[in-house]
């Protein structure tokens, strides 16, 4: 019988109540946490004051290759690997740290974050699994997220090479192209 500690199970809610703050899915929760599911309901009802979404987590890897999407992917994900080098932290407290600093950056932009706390973790969790990777655009020497079989030596990103119509809409919060 394993002996439950107050502090780690302190630390657990603690991680949780940050995630919820965040708008992250219940389904998250219940894989970074070691909470029971019925806890992590009624923390997440207590924390939010309203129940949880309810479907499937994004399981594609495809929303995060258009245009707009992949630079903010792009942004969390290069935030995510500096910090991943620089300081030692547990995964989902590395996400969670990442995913400020990414809402920080498009805020003082005036940017609207594409970007869910639940999509950047699956982000890191499709680049884990060898589905998603980093790409030197061959143009500006960015890192831009991209399928792993991408031709390095020729990529190009989106921001060097934006489709036709990107940036000429009117969405408030959304990237211009001048």
């Amino acid at each position: 019988m394993r002996v439950k500690s107050i502090l780690t199970e302190a630390k657990q809610i603690e991680r949780a109540v940050q995630l919820i703050h965040l708008g992250a899915r219940l389904q998250v929760l219940e894989s970074e946490t070691d909470l029971s599911y019925e806890r992590l309901l009624r923390l997440y009802k207590e924390v939010s004051g309203k129940s949880p979404s309810k479907g499937q987590l994004p399981f594609s890897t495809d929303w995060f290759m258009t245009w707009q999407p992949n630079i903010h992917a792009s942004l969390f994900l290069n935030i995510h690997e500096y910090l991943n080098k620089a300081a030692e932290m547990d995964e989902i407290d590395t996400v969670i740290k990442a995913y400020q600093l990414y809402q920080e950056q498009t805020q003082a932009q005036g940017l609207e974050a594409m970007l869910s706390v639940t999509r950047a973790w699956r982000l890191v969790k499709f680049v884990d699994n060898g589905m998603l990777t980093l790409t030197k655009c061959s143009k500006c020497n960015g890192q831009f997220v991209t399928h792993p079989h991408e031709v390095a030596r020729h990529f190009i990103c989106g921001l060097c090479n934006p489709p036709a119509r990107a940036g000429k809409g009117r969405a408030q919060g959304s990237i211009q192209m001048h």
